[in-house]
């Protein structure tokens, strides 16, 4: 296009103009800087998963009940697209949703799995959670609901940008006490939006926005840990446990360890943010009174809010009451918040142009995430890194083995979901753990902790990846803003493993077994 946009409007161009700018298709094409970084990591993908997949077989790893375990040759394919997967996500080489693309690809031509079950994987029911609780956010947005909340919070933390992070951070905390973390952060994202663009008009990144979604992120795992309402892994754990160590561990009694570990790590976060994305201003002076007049002139509810809200509402505690009724247990929760989705479209709230705005790229993120993790779950390679990491401390002092517990789920968690990171390694930690005299409730609550906090990629949680849709900040942003955080949990559950949870009545050791 010329520069004063005559092809965009339609207008003639003259030959002269356009010998010109023809001619300059190869000046600019010369001027164009080829991205080396990108190229390199773009190999760098590729060679580490040929080196893997080429290299000669693996030795075994031993199960301590079932003795050798083979890592098969799509086992070992499926570590190699592991490691092409780590590399082109963290270095965003091309869309994240296209690298996702490439896993099922690669697991088809490969013949890694089955092209039918690497694709379907982006049709889980887990993505369709996702796809709903977007929905959600989509609909507050819409109806202005986000801004009744989004001026409401302002008024009460009051002007000061440390105290905005605070009071974020502690309702998305918070919210997932009560429902899933997936749908808190759809819920908040749009408030923090909303908050943000009275900081920056134009939505250009900053520290307090990075600050701000990152740690939206960081918070919701936090939170999510505390009841079984927040997050699936709670009830699977639970259920893995009482198989195996013949207990059951109630609801209450998962809050009543859990919820100081969620406190903690909430205010963590909070301080972590607030001294490494220190806001550019300290303060707003006269948000407060600005939030008051913009409340102001919303009016009172609309029928369309509360329509909306009733929806919600019920769409809400129907996936609560799942947990404390039995009964209800039969309704897929996918199905459930699908439910919304339909009756948002019937009543006109949404319509064609709010689908076709959907944050797709993110979706396609999950099913990605799901391909990869059943990849590497139904190929046998995620149990045989676990036993091949677990084994290595079966000699050593219950703290340390309590501890590479740990290091594992939080390295499992960040690329596989956590209920398969749970599922596959907390059977095998328990039963080890029987060996060196370790209590499973230790094994049990350790494990969860570490399950909820995946701070590193954005496929581990997806609160990380529907933070990311601010644009706010890259992946690699949030990496490195993970390691820390990462370093600060590990800290945390060695201080509770070793004090806390001990004070609070939890059994640590036990008589060794045979």
């Amino acid at each position: 296009m010329s520069q004063d946009g005559s092809i965009a409007a339609g207008l003639p161009m003259d030959a002269g103009a356009a010998g010109a700018m023809i001619g300059s298709f190869p000046l600019a094409a010369k001027r164009r800087r080829i991205d080396r970084r990108r190229l390199a990591f773009i190999a760098l993908g590729i060679v580490l998963f040929l080196a893997i997949y080429l290299s000669p077989p693996w030795g075994d790893a031993t199960d301590p009940v079932k003795g050798a375990v083979p890592l098969t040759r799509e086992g070992k394919a499926a570590l190699g697209l592991f490691g092409l997967t780590i590399v082109w996500w963290v270095a965003e080489v091309i869309p994240i949703g296209v690298t996702s693309i490439a896993i099922a690809v690669v697991q088809s031509l490969f013949l890694i799995r089955p092209a039918k079950e690497a694709f379907s994987d982006f049709m889980d029911p887990s993505v369709w959670f996702i796809f709903g609780s977007i929905i959600f956010g989509m609909v507050f947005t819409k109806t202005g609901i986000t801004k009744r909340l989004a001026y409401k919070m302002l008024v009460l933390v009051g002007e000061r940008t440390t105290m905005i992070y605070l009071g974020a951070f502690c309702l998305t905390a918070g919210l997932t006490l009560i429902m899933a973390h997936t749908a808190v952060a759809a819920t908040v994202f749009p408030l923090l939006m909303a908050i943000y663009s009275l900081y920056d008009g134009d939505g250009r990144p900053t520290r307090f926005g990075k600050g701000l979604f990152i740690g939206m992120a960081f918070s919701a795992g936090a939170g999510s840990i505390i009841t079984l309402l927040g997050a699936a892994r709670g009830a699977v754990a639970i259920g893995f446990f009482k198989d195996i160590a013949g207990r059951e561990i109630s609801f209450l009694e998962l809050t009543k360890f859990m919820a100081p570990m969620g406190v903690v790590m909430t205010l963590l976060t909070w301080v972590f943010i607030a001294v490494a994305y220190r806001p550019e201003r300290a303060a707003m002076p006269g948000l407060r009174e600005r939030a008051r007049e913009l409340y102001a002139t919303l009016g009172p509810l609309s029928p369309t809010e509360r329509l909306t809200l009733a929806i919600v509402g019920a769409i809400v505690v129907l996936l609560a009451s799942q947990t404390l009724m039995p009964a209800l247990a039969f309704l897929n929760k996918s199905a459930v918040i699908l439910t919304g989705t339909l009756l948002f479209f019937l009543f006109r709230i949404l319509d064609t142009d709010d689908l076709e705005n959907m944050p797709w790229n993110i979706i396609l993120l999950f099913g990605g995430a799901m391909s990869i993790g059943f990849c590497l779950w139904q190929t046998g390679a995620a149990r045989w890194l676990a036993l091949k990491w677990l084994v290595l401390f079966h000699t050593a002092p219950p703290f340390v083995f309590i501890l590479a517990l740990t290091v594992f789920v939080l390295i499992m968690t960040n690329f596989i979901m956590n209920v398969a990171a749970i599922a596959i390694s907390l059977p095998v930690a328990i039963v080890m753990a029987q060996y060196l005299g370790v209590a499973p409730e230790v094994i049990l609550f350790a494990s969860l902790t570490a399950a909820g906090m995946p701070f590193l990629l954005l496929i581990g949680a997806a609160p990380n990846a529907i933070a990311y849709g601010s644009r706010q900040f890259s992946s690699r942003d949030f990496f490195l803003a993970g390691v820390p955080m990462t370093l600060l949990l590990l800290g945390v559950v060695a201080l509770f493993v070793k004090f806390v949870w001990p004070w609070m009545g939890m059994p640590i050791l036990t008589s060794p077994g045979p």
